[in-house]
């Protein structure tokens, strides 16, 4: 009977630990069991007040359930009982308790074996004290403060256009050839025609090829968006019909893969590529009510790149940026590891560093004409005055480096629909060679690509 008692046993501690980490880690009770104020929504305090909380990561050894674990879970709140084991759940407990912390969400990073919380630091309690003392402890993989990030695009205000003006019978290209479109404002894209977008539709418009765009929402329903949108998360919990009313995403999804030939507005860089939407920035309000940018944080945008991981998509665009950040690194690097193509916006200092642009291996986007671009490792694109999309069926100008990230997406979106075998060094080094002139060019890409497969044919 022994061996059966022991078993029973270890089962009970196991049940005991997962019924304390409940307890300490559901955001209803703190560590010494006395209620939160029901009223604390944890969702706004975070983005009001992220200095108030830290990111916390232990190992959760747990086999990967069905589905896509880390890309499924929506808005704040704990993870899912069953994707926290039980060795997880109490090493949480544990330092909780020791530390009075008190989560305010919690979820798994399946592809690092990871559950990671955000816990808000107690009252009177240095921040900084106490991360010092869990990144000693051996039972913390990663410790580090909840940061804020900002998108990178500058809206131009009062310059919205009506969506009515004659079709357009053709966009002149780089070289003064014509292509023809239907869409009425292709004349007035000037980035389209900077990069040669037109004639480098003559060889890919982008089909077949999936980007991720982790940023604000989008106006899913816009007319130059139907079709273009495959799949959308929301990682913000933001009510849904704000996804729609996003000004940032829209402008960027706009110019990757606006619809083209649709007798409406613009035409995408790629129109012909598909776009994930993942949701991990909210919109600030300017004066007059205006949206003035976006903000993300690390929660946030953890959990979107853990589900662009589980994703199709092959390029991520981050037209976003703000500092280094331990937990946002790890998952970028492992996004490079899988092979995928990750676009960074540079931050307004046009130097790279922080996060993402600081990673080596990521495509690094700044504004063509504005910055004094002496580093191979920068691509300059168009970024000022672009026309795109705005929510609803508006179409309005904007700048900045989210805007030229944009552009870089869309170029890779056309260099991966003509071979998808492209590795992601290969690609890059395509983009970098079309950028020679302080300035990317799609069609010089297009054909640098078209020159290297003469050549591996000619080779057999």
């Amino acid at each position: 009977m022994k061996r059966p008692l022991a078993a029973c046993a270890a089962g009970l501690a196991v049940l005991l630990a997962s019924l304390l980490a409940a307890g300490a880690l559901s955001g209803c009770a703190t560590p010494d069991g006395s209620s939160r104020a029901s009223s604390v929504d944890p969702a706004a305090a975070m983005r009001d007040e992220s200095g108030r909380y830290i990111v916390l990561a232990v190992d959760n050894p747990l086999a990967a359930p069905a589905g896509r674990a880390g890309s499924s879970l929506g808005g704040y709140g704990p993870a899912p009982r069953y994707l926290l084991g039980a060795r997880a759940a109490a090493t949480l407990a544990a330092l909780a308790q020791e530390h009075g912390l008190r989560e305010a969400a919690g979820w798994p990073i399946v592809a690092l074996g990871w559950h990671c919380v955000v816990f808000e630091v107690p009252p009177g309690r240095s921040r900084d004290e106490l991360l010092a003392s869990l990144a000693t402890d051996p039972r913390v993989r990663l410790a580090q403060p909840l940061q804020d990030f900002d998108t990178r695009a500058i809206p131009n205000a009062a310059l919205t256009i009506a969506p009515s003006a004659a079709p357009a019978a053709s966009a002149p290209t780089s070289t003064g050839e014509q292509v023809p479109y239907n869409d009425p404002y292709v004349n007035l894209q000037r980035g389209f025609v900077d990069i040669g977008a037109a004639q480098a539709h003559r060889i890919s418009t982008g089909a077949g090829v999936r980007v991720a765009v982790v940023d604000t929402g989008a106006a899913l329903n816009h007319p130059d968006l139907l079709g273009r949108v495959t799949a959308t998360r929301d990682l913000v919990g933001e009510p849904a019909a704000r996804f729609e009313t996003d000004r940032h995403g829209t402008e960027v999804a706009g110019v990757i893969a606006a619809v083209g030939n649709n007798h409406e507005g613009i035409v995408g860089i790629a129109p012909q590529a598909g776009l994930e939407v993942f949701k991990a920035c909210w919109g600030r309000t300017g004066a007059g009510g205006a949206e003035a940018g976006a903000r993300c944080n690390s929660f946030t945008l953890a959990k979107a790149l853990a589900g662009v991981m589980e994703s199709d998509a092959r390029i991520v665009n981050l037209s976003l940026g703000g500092p280094s950040d331990p937990l946002l690194d790890k998952l970028l690097g492992e996004l490079l590891r899988q092979g995928r193509v990750v676009v960074g916006a540079l931050p307004p200092d046009g130097r790279r560093g922080g996060f993402p642009t600081g990673t080596a291996g990521v495509l690094a986007a700044g504004v063509a004409g504005e910055l004094a671009l002496d580093s191979k490792d920068v691509v300059a694109a168009p970024g000022r005055d672009v026309l795109t999309l705005q929510p609803g069926t508006g179409y309005d100008y904007a700048s900045g480096s989210s805007i030229a990230a944009a552009h870089v997406s869309g170029v890779a979106a056309l260099l991966l629909s003509a071979d998808p075998r492209l590795d992601r060094a290969t690609l890059c080094a395509l983009i970098h060679g079309a950028s020679a002139t302080m300035s990317l060019n799609a069609s010089a890409a297009l054909e640098a690509l078209r020159s290297r497969q003469a050549t591996a044919k000619r080779a057999l």
